[in-house]
């Protein structure tokens, strides 16, 4: 009987899907929870979250939320964030950086679940350890406490529903995550696609009734319109500039006149729109998590390109996505281009001052740019990535497996 010998890929993947050793999981969880001890002694905690629980503060005083130009999210943000201003400051520090911590954690659970990886993998529990320790953006988000955790953890969760045809309760997640914040407004195009309109109306009508009721609770809901989104569309101001990674903030400050640059953006993000609509169109053999996973991840970079301002932290949206999705043949991690893209974003570079503070947008704007640039040749490429069926001897071949990332044998093994 003949057997064919594993690729150093396969290898690899092998090794990585096996258990964690408990010493691989009590550095991860150290790594972790440094990161969120660390943050709740500083004294900048929460900044962003701080713009949210005031919104709340006012409402509960009876003033505009849209009093305040730095509240940029809809009425619904304000009935979500009542509890945090009624938590004491104290308690809340503590709270906001693990709870942070726990979202992304929540995000890349789901991404790992989507390609069958099991939760106690080496893969899942170091890899989350790295990304912790390696990974700036995520610093950022547990520091300044920015609802984008929220979205990084509902679009892997409605993605995973989806694939498990329960497109109502994917719309469901979307839509609570967009009540919270409107950041995962373009995975709509996700539901069009696989026409699923009862997932999109239950999408667009929960932030919606939810923006009502907390439109009808506060004063002056009309300021979101005349204050709050002319404001938003204008980029903001020179308070978020140096930290606006999108090519339509970023290329004018290298001198690329801005008519040119923001035709730039908005050409690059109709070709994203494009090649996710081609990835759409070209079904995986296999049972599709690929095509759930880079169409809706190629909607969104596409969304960053041209949305304003664009931060760092955006990118954690897709990066736990793109990421699980390295244990199939052929995905974006198992090419080397994709790891330097990462590189601007790593913790450990003993990057320039200048590249560090105020001028760090440079680096987000080149990682953002070079994971479009990146998934949209991988979606526009002609054929798709397959699975050869796995099979034992006196056995047929296996054309839908239990678990895409191991054998069968180890499928069986529950990952929670």
């Amino acid at each position: 009987m003949r057997w064919d010998r594993p690729s150093a890929g396969e290898r690899r993947t092998a090794w990585l899907l096996k258990p964690a050793p408990r010493s691989l999981w009590a550095v991860s969880l150290a790594v972790v929870l440094t990161v969120s001890v660390s943050t709740s002694l500083r004294s900048n905690w929460g900044s962003d979250n701080a713009f949210v629980v005031k919104a709340a503060e006012a409402l509960l005083d009876g003033v505009s939320p849209y009093e305040d130009k730095r509240f940029l999210y809809l009425p619904s943000a304000v009935i979500m964030a009542v509890p945090e201003a009624l938590v004491p400051r104290e308690v809340l520090r503590w709270l906001l950086p693990a709870g942070i911590s726990g979202l992304v954690a929540v995000g890349w659970a789901a991404a790992l679940r989507l390609f069958a990886v099991p939760l106690r993998s080496r893969l899942a529990v170091g890899g989350f350890g790295l990304f912790a320790l390696l990974y700036k953006p995520y610093l950022n988000v547990v520091l300044i406490g920015n609802w984008t955790a929220i979205s990084a953890a509902a679009l892997p969760v409605a993605l995973l529903l989806a694939h498990r045809r329960s497109w109502g309760a994917a719309g469901l997640v979307v839509g609570l995550a967009i009540a919270c914040k409107p950041m995962l407004v373009p995975v709509g195009l996700l539901f069009v696609l696989a026409r699923q309109w009862r997932g999109l109306a239950v999408a667009v009508l929960v932030p919606v009734g939810m923006s009502l009721a907390g439109a009808l609770l506060m004063p002056s809901p009309t300021l979101f319109f005349t204050k709050t989104l002319p404001f938003l569309f204008q980029g903001q101001d020179s308070y978020a500039l140096p930290w606006d990674a999108s090519p339509i903030a970023v290329l004018p400050r290298l001198g690329v006149p801005t008519q040119v640059a923001v035709l730039l953006a908005f050409a690059g993000a109709a070709g994203g729109l494009w090649a996710a609509w081609t990835r759409w169109r070209r079904p995986d053999e296999d049972a599709g998590e690929l095509r759930l996973v880079e169409t809706s991840c190629m909607v969104m970079l596409a969304a960053f390109l041209v949305s304003r301002p664009s931060f760092d932290h955006y990118l954690l949206v897709v990066l736990p996505l793109l990421l699980a999705s390295g244990v199939r043949p052929g995905s974006m991690p198992r090419s080397p281009w994709f790891w330097l893209a990462l590189v601007p974003q790593s913790g450990l570079v003993p990057w320039p001052s200048e590249l560090a503070r105020k001028r760090r947008a440079f680096r987000d704007c080149a990682t953002l740019c070079g994971l479009a640039v990146l998934l949209a040749r991988r979606a526009l490429r002609s054929g798709g990535v397959t699975l050869d069926p796995v099979t034992t001897a006196g056995s047929p071949p296996r054309t839908e497996p239990e678990c895409a990332a191991t054998p069968a044998e180890s499928a069986s093994r529950t990952a929670f």
